[in-house]
């Protein structure tokens, strides 16, 4: 880790007020675009630690970003990825976005999968650019979803690596 580098680690119990701090000034812009807050606004985020595999960007002992994967029946979902606007363009994202897809090779899984609202067409292209794909697009709790997947390798985990504390 070069200095200065925000740490990622597993997130713990104490870092619930901190993730949704984070997650709400990340998200805070689409409330417009969209016409209500988020899906990952609504989240509480002690029982997101409790219950998944959630991890912190930190730097500073400021919570500066957030992951969070869900185990499926047929893999991981990535459920979120957020970046505080301050340190959103500085690799942070991409490092987290790579932690998920290494932690699903990890884990024996061929693929990742993760939705996003079709408003949010800026992380659509992104994560297209990255390699995913879209697979469907439904309507679930009042927010229209787009569904990508993403197939893995093994070079994916030589390109990022799973570097967390």
């Amino acid at each position: 880790m070069r200095p200065h580098e925000p740490l990622i680690r597993q997130a713990v119990l104490a870092d619930a007020p901190g993730m949704q701090a984070c997650v709400d000034a990340a998200y805070q812009h689409y409330i417009a675009r969209i016409g209500r807050s988020p899906g990952p606004m609504l989240d509480d985020y002690t029982d997101v630690v409790q219950r998944h595999q959630a991890f912190v960007a930190e730097d500073q002992a400021q919570i500066i970003g957030v992951l969070v994967l869900i185990h499926k029946d047929n893999g991981i979902l990535l459920d979120n990825v957020a970046v505080r606007p301050a340190y959103q363009g500085k690799g942070i994202g991409r490092r987290l976005l790579t932690l998920a897809e290494t932690e699903a090779l990890r884990q024996g899984f061929a693929h990742i999968d993760l939705y996003t609202h079709a408003r949010m067409t800026e992380n659509i292209a992104l994560y297209q650019r990255l390699g995913y794909v879209e697979t469907a697009r439904r309507t679930e709790r009042g927010y229209q979803r787009v569904y990508m997947r993403k197939a893995l390798s093994q070079t994916t985990q030589a390109l990022g690596g799973s570097t967390y504390a």
